[in-house]
């Protein structure tokens, strides 16, 4: 699917990811700039022989100044002709909105975006569209705030509305410690938003939209729910599940609901909810316009053939004016696992069966993703590989409570 005429791609990257999405551009034909964070100068090893040209922004922990981002894009633009600014980043989307209302370049608005991105936006929209969300109260009004304190039982849950995963998050017990940490967030309260913890087991979901079409979708579970994993430490799992679960049926028409009801276009999401342990209902809990993270889509193409970044790349070339289809996917299962290491370069060589087909390679990190055409040997090799790496490799971390690399 080369393009007859080229398009030129700004993708901003304030993060290093997205290596697939700037070679299948290349590999399209567009011209490709990456515009991305000074502080990863010297550390990231982006695919350059898949980008043109690569500029670097001035930030403080990988946050960009907006007027001056702005004031940068808007310069490259006089002698560019930009067709495409994606954000490879959960923390861009919003920047890349609002570069594209600015310079009136096709794509996602910023209305939508918050749907998206906006913890709050996301969830009020959700209810109006009659999904399932636990009970939340936003953090602004505080007559609002005690009634519901009064009105439903703790714990709850304090989260960032425009944070992405775990980052940020805090389980709260009783009033007096939602006070106290709503005090120490002064003026940033409004950027919060309270939630009624929900008991239950975690699930995503992965998808390819196309003019609002669900070309793609898989359901998976998490091991243990993400947000204990970073605030209690543990060892991150998921797995693909048979489409012939019941959890599974249900995901998946939830997850339409959600898509369709928040107004994804075209792209690819990824989307988590949560099965309660007390009552059976299945949970939306937020969505994104993005590949998930924590190498989802490493795992996800090794079961399916699939890469996520690949197919978010083709689809912004066509664009919604050519047509577009996901290549026929495979049904193997796998499994995947992600763990802090003790060790500065775990050796993961006795992990030897020959299910393993991925291996991670980060300083202080241990990742394996398994791939098997059996569910159940899946499970079985991730309930062995987790207590082995909790036994000989696992580390923990305090909980972040903003973005690292």
């Amino acid at each position: 699917m080369v393009t007859p005429n080229p398009l030129t791609f700004l993708c901003l990257a304030s993060f290093e990811k997205g290596h697939e999405f700037l070679r299948e551009c290349k590999r399209q034909g567009c011209r490709v700039f990456l515009l991305t964070s000074l502080s990863l100068k010297e550390t990231a090893e982006w695919p350059r022989e898949s980008i043109d040209e690569i500029f670097y922004m001035p930030d403080a922990d990988q946050v960009w100044n907006r007027a001056d981002t702005l004031s940068a894009v808007s310069y490259l633009a006089r002698t560019n002709v930009i067709d495409r600014i994606v954000p490879l980043d959960d923390f861009d989307l919003e920047m890349a909105a609002e570069l594209r209302e600015h310079l009136r370049i096709p794509g996602m608005g910023q209305t939508t975006t918050h749907y998206f991105r906006d913890k709050l936006a996301m969830r009020i929209k959700a209810v109006e569209k009659g999904l399932t969300v636990p009970e939340f109260v936003h953090v602004l009004n505080h007559d609002t705030i005690n009634r519901f304190l009064a009105r439903v039982p703790p714990p709850w849950v304090l989260k960032p509305r425009y944070l992405a995963g775990a980052i940020g998050i805090k389980k709260v017990h009783d009033a007096s410690e939602f006070w106290s940490f709503a005090n120490a967030l002064g003026d940033h309260q409004p950027s919060y938003l309270l939630e009624r913890y929900v008991a239950g087991d975690i699930f995503h979901v992965d998808s390819i939209v196309y003019e609002r079409e669900l070309l793609f979708c898989r359901a998976s579970q998490y091991g243990y729910p993400p947000l204990d994993v970073a605030q209690g430490g543990g060892i991150f799992t998921s797995r693909l599940l048979p489409p012939e679960f019941e959890i599974t049926r249900r995901l998946l028409d939830t997850n339409r609901q959600v898509l369709d009801g928040l107004g994804l276009l075209r792209g690819v999401s990824h989307t988590e909810f949560i099965l309660g342990r007390d009552d059976g209902c299945c949970y939306f809990l937020e969505t994104s316009a993005r590949v998930g993270g924590a190498h989802i889509a490493e795992y996800l193409e090794a079961a399916t053939g699939i890469n996520l970044w690949a197919e978010w790349a083709k689809i912004e070339i066509a664009g919604g004016r050519a047509p577009y289809s996901p290549p026929e996917p495979r049904s193997d299962f796998a499994g995947l696992l992600v763990s802090l290491s003790r060790q500065e370069y775990p050796d993961t060589a006795a992990f030897d069966d020959p299910e393993v087909v991925w291996r991670m390679h980060k300083r202080h990190h241990i990742g394996l993703i398994v791939k098997s055409p059996s569910y159940p040997r899946i499970e079985k090799l991730l309930a062995i590989y987790t207590d082995r790496v909790q036994a000989d490799f696992h580390a923990s971390a305090p909980a972040r409570e903003r973005p690292t690399q």
